[in-house]
C-alpha cells in the first residue's frame, strides 16, 4: 500500500511507490480530483484528451494511471520508496499561469489565539504577511 499526494489530497492507493500509481475508477475523483469522462480526464472544467494509441497506458482493469497522466501533463512525480509515498506536483505551465495572475496560493494558519484563518478570507483586501525562520 502506498500514499498518493495530489491536488491537496492524501489517499492510500494499492501498489508500490516505485511503480505507476493506479487508482480505481470508482474512487478516482474523490482521491485525486480527476474524473474520467468521454472527453478525457477532467479536473473541474479542464479536460485532457487521452491519446487513443496510448489508452491502455491510462486505463486498465477499471483503474486509472495517475503517474501516466502526470507525465502526459508535464507534472513532476516524486517517489519515496522507503516511506511508500508518491507525490504529483503542479506542472510548470500551471505555476507560470499562477505567477502571471499574481494571486498567492491559499493556505490556513492559526493566529496567536489558535483561531484558524485562511488567506482566501481576505481576497480583495491588502494583506501584510510577516514570517521568520530561526535558521
Amino acid at each position: 500500500m502506498a500514499t498518493l499526494l495530489v491536488n491537496g489530497r492524501v489517499s492510500p492507493v494499492a501498489g508500490e511507490a516505485q511503480k505507476d500509481v493506479w487508482v480505481p475508477l470508482a474512487s478516482l475523483e474523490r482521491q485525486t480530483g480527476w474524473a474520467l469522462k468521454p472527453e478525457g480526464a477532467c479536473f473541474g472544467e479542464r479536460c485532457v484528451p487521452i491519446p487513443q494509441d496510448r489508452a491502455g497506458d491510462f486505463v486498465s482493469d477499471e483503474r486509472f494511471n495517475m503517474t501516466a497522466l502526470a507525465s502526459h501533463l508535464g507534472q513532476p512525480v516524486l517517489r519515496d520508496a522507503q516511506h511508500e509515498v508518491v507525490a504529483i506536483g503542479e506542472s510548470s505551465e500551471g505555476r507560470a499561469n499562477r505567477l502571471r495572475t499574481l494571486e498567492a496560493p491559499d493556505f490556513t494558519l492559526p493566529d496567536v489565539d489558535g483561531e484558524m484563518h485562511s488567506l482566501s478570507d481576505f481576497r480583495g483586501r491588502k494583506v501584510f504577511l510577516a514570517s521568520w525562520a530561526s535558521w
